[in-house]
């Protein structure tokens, strides 16, 4: 395959709110490989693609011949493997997604065939709770593996935590809480940053992410307290929100979970 073939087509393309999308990609003439939930693919595109009206308009040093290309993770079930989806913020500044943000459904994108990453459910013992916290499109992952294996009820509880600043930018909502209705074992928990801003006024909880955490949200809900024995904690998103949460987290003795030994807080820094 030449370096700039483009082996893959955008099937359907949805904008949430203003910067923020959802995209489904197929292969195009070749099949998708297995790959487990959590795990990233790389897209790319050459510097020739055109690039979305909001992007800022100087573009790092770009080899003209090379592709750019950037990881991200797969929001579809690792079941269906006719397309992957993906959860997208625009950067303004980036060299990517301006120009992924200009493509409409049927045009061609570079998918990179081989799909990787260890943040995965893999080591995760049946039988535990398992709390999702995400911030932005960290949620991407998490949906994944909710979509391929919440109604397996391999684990006693399930909790996802997203945070975002507006309700706009949550992503999912209308599939979580049919999800929370259907799982009994299943809780879903939106927060946003700033609820001054909602054009109605916004019911549910505000702050940050960990603050649902700190302020024993997930406790009142379940009726008893995650703890290290019987619960293992996903971290993914906004690097400082993962600092302040691992920070919490070992504080009631939880650890990070390595290849060198395992543990119960599993994390993916995003940028």
């Amino acid at each position: 395959m030449g370096n700039m073939e483009l082996n893959a087509v955008v099937t359907q393309r949805h904008t949430l709110a203003p910067g923020l999308m959802i995209m489904r990609v197929a292969p195009d003439g070749w099949e998708l490989p297995e790959f487990q939930p959590g795990q990233f693919a790389v897209l790319g595109l050459p510097p020739t693609a055109p690039k979305c009206e909001e992007s800022d308009t100087a573009d790092p040093d770009l080899k003209p011949d090379r592709l750019i290309r950037r990881a991200y993770s797969i929001a579809s079930s690792s079941k269906s493997r006719q397309y992957v989806e993906f959860f997208v913020v625009l950067v303004k500044s980036g060299a990517l997604t301006p120009r992924l943000f200009a493509l409409e459904p049927g045009d061609k994108v570079f998918l990179a065939p081989k799909i990787t990453g260890m943040f995965t459910l893999q080591d995760l013992p049946d039988g535990k709770n398992v709390i999702l916290v995400s911030t932005g499109t960290g949620l991407a992952p998490y949906m994944s593996m909710l979509r391929t294996y919440l109604a397996q009820h391999h684990w006693e509880r399930v909790a996802t935590l997203h945070g975002a600043r507006h309700s706009w930018d949550l992503a999912y909502t209308a599939e979580l809480d049919t999800m929370a209705a259907l799982a009994p074992n299943f809780t879903y928990i939106p927060i946003i940053s700033r609820p001054r801003d909602e054009a109605i006024p916004w019911e549910g909880w505000s702050g940050y992410v960990q603050d649902l955490w700190t302020n024993g949200v997930i406790e009142k809900q379940w009726g008893f307290k995650p703890e290290p024995e019987n619960t293992h904690v996903f971290l993914c998103g906004n690097p400082a929100m993962i600092d302040t949460m691992v920070k919490v987290l070992e504080g009631e003795g939880f650890n990070e979970h390595t290849r060198k030994g395992p543990g119960n807080i599993h994390l993916e820094r995003y940028w």
